[in-house]
């Protein structure tokens, strides 16, 4: 019974896993919509501070007040915040304005591994060889659904400004996803608010930094709807599962649902954008499925 229990609760996580991974991959409609009518600090700012109310409303609804963190919590959060939210956020949309948003799309596949590594490094989560070359199979299927096929194509090109700010936007996803094992709060919900709350902060600094005033906004309501969708959607809901699932079944395996990402992002272009889908998205997206499948495999008891 309390074996078919833990499947259940895994197969919950899984499957909330493959959802943040479709609602990451429509960000890249909602930010391609957004992108040429808002500048970056501004949209993001925007995303976080819709994020930020709708968490302290979640939190009041089912916490009944605002949940206290100590020092160390506090200081975690903030670390979280700083990398997860906003060095994240203004490092990926300055690399989109450099570098093609494949070349870019490929670089965030890199995520999971290096996440893995640091993993085994700092907190010594075991994965088996079955494991890692589920891993490795997941990298190849992304690779082919970015590249088309071309699996060279995208990777040999310069290493510019573009290419340093989407290594900065990864190094600093890896730190918000080892961080969030360390808080130790009641809730992933509280987790979640206090490092939104805190990237919303670092982003307002920065934007005031950067434009002195905030400037006039004036859209229209598919604009509206694009930052909803990207701070109700795609932040809070996603954020929360996300860390769910580093609570539940460890950051190296939450961070390989990553993988899923890019090919959500074609499938969603292909229905929302009529881009076409190619036959080499199918082959590496079932690649990247499979992948995902091996890597949470876990080990039969002796």
């Amino acid at each position: 019974m309390l074996r078919q229990l833990n499947r259940y609760l895994d197969f919950t996580i899984y499957l909330k896993l493959i959802c943040v991974a479709l609602l990451w991959g429509g960000t890249f409609i909602a930010g391609r919509m957004i992108a040429s009518e808002i500048p970056a600090p501004i949209a993001a700012l925007i995303r976080f501070l819709i994020a930020s109310l709708l968490l302290l409303g979640l939190m009041f609804c089912y916490e009944g007040s605002i949940a206290k963190l100590n020092l160390y919590q506090l200081a975690i959060t903030a670390v979280m915040g700083l990398t997860g939210v906003t060095l994240y956020n203004l490092s990926f949309f300055a690399a989109l304005a450099q570098m093609p948003a494949s070349r870019t799309a490929l670089f965030v596949s890199l995520t999971p591994v290096l996440t893995l590594i640091a993993a085994r490094i700092f907190f010594k989560e075991k994965l088996s060889y079955f494991n890692y070359c589920g891993a490795m199979l997941a990298l190849l299927g992304t690779f082919i659904v970015i590249t088309q096929g071309h699996l060279f194509t995208q990777i040999d090109q310069s290493f510019g400004q573009g290419e340093w700010m989407m290594l900065t936007a990864i190094f600093s996803w890896v730190i918000y996803t080892l961080f969030a094992k360390l808080v130790h709060t009641n809730s992933a919900l509280t987790t979640i608010t206090y490092s939104t709350i805190w990237g919303t902060f670092f982003l307002f600094i920065y934007t005031l930094i950067q434009f002195k005033s905030i400037p006039q906004l004036n859209f229209g309501l598919n604009i509206w709807l694009a930052l909803f969708y990207l701070g109700s959607l795609a932040t809070v809901l996603a954020f929360i599962w996300y860390a769910q699932g580093i609570e539940k079944i460890g950051a190296a395996r939450t961070i390989i649902f990553n993988y899923l990402v890019p090919l959500f992002a074609l499938i969603l272009s292909y229905f929302i954008l009529d881009e076409q889908i190619s036959t080499s998205m199918y082959m590496g997206g079932a690649l990247s499925f499979i992948g995902i499948l091996m890597t949470n495999k876990k080990r039969a008891p002796n």
